[in-house]
């Protein structure tokens, strides 16, 4: 048993907007199945896609406070050119520069149209063969804890763990990571931005929670009231969601 991410969630006022601004930057597709808006590879909607994680956009009432998202995504670029012309891409599409208290670093931090965080990071090998998202990032106090209960909770393989951080990637080798970072400071607020979980073939979505739940995770009620969907949190609070299998 266990339980494979299939896409990165973002709650937005504006969620076709918010679409067509992720679609672009990603060089991908929006698709409008129902009251979401998911971005995915061009051609047609393919979900879940086999080897990358989409972004599905939600409608929410409210808008993104000042506090920085827990998680955010890291773009990947393959060389100096491709970097100019993604950062001038996504500057084009709305996105603006933000400072996270980042410093002198080599990537570039930006905020999409409703505020959502993200990096375009300078040219890295490792993420050569990632896709557009190099990694779905995620603050935390202790990587070590969060390898530990993400390892077992999803199929994907622990390829590094350390005090600083903890870096998983699906088993096959393909699409983004899934990096955990010691960062300062614990939540504050409701999250924005949560991974969706899927569980494989011929299990089952409250089977799958009650492991989760003897993993470490507790239910969490945001009101979502009688859906085909479990909501949870980790051992440090984050927010994700159990789907339902198709």
């Amino acid at each position: 048993m266990a339980l494979r991410p299939v896409h990165v969630n973002i709650k937005a006022l504006d969620p076709p907007a918010v679409g067509r601004f992720w679609a672009g930057a990603l060089g991908w597709s929006a698709y409008q199945p129902g009251v979401t808006t998911y971005v995915g590879p061009a051609g047609g909607l393919v979900w879940p896609d086999p080897v990358v994680l989409g972004v599905d956009i939600v409608p929410v009432p409210k808008a993104k406070g000042t506090a920085k998202n827990r998680v955010h995504l890291d773009l990947a670029t393959t060389s100096a050119a491709h970097r100019a012309e993604l950062l001038a891409r996504v500057s084009a599409l709305g996105a603006t520069p933000v400072d996270v208290g980042q410093g002198d670093v080599p990537w570039t931090v930006l905020a999409d149209p409703e505020g959502n965080e993200f990096c375009v990071l300078e040219p890295r090998e490792v993420y050569r063969d990632t896709g557009p998202i190099a990694a779905v990032v995620v603050d935390c106090a202790d990587p070590v804890a969060m390898a530990r209960f993400w390892g077992e909770a999803t199929d994907w393989t622990v390829r590094g763990v350390t005090d600083e951080q903890a870096v998983l990637r699906s088993g096959e080798g393909v699409g983004p990571y899934l990096e955990f970072v010691r960062t300062p400071g614990g939540k504050t607020v409701p999250d924005r931005v949560h991974l969706d979980l899927l569980p494989g073939p011929g299990d089952d979505r409250a089977t799958e929670a009650a492991r989760l739940r003897a993993l470490g995770a507790t239910d969490l009620d945001l009101g979502q009231g009688d859906v085909p969907w479990t909501c949870l949190t980790d051992p440090e609070g984050h927010e994700f969601c159990v789907l339902t299998a198709h």
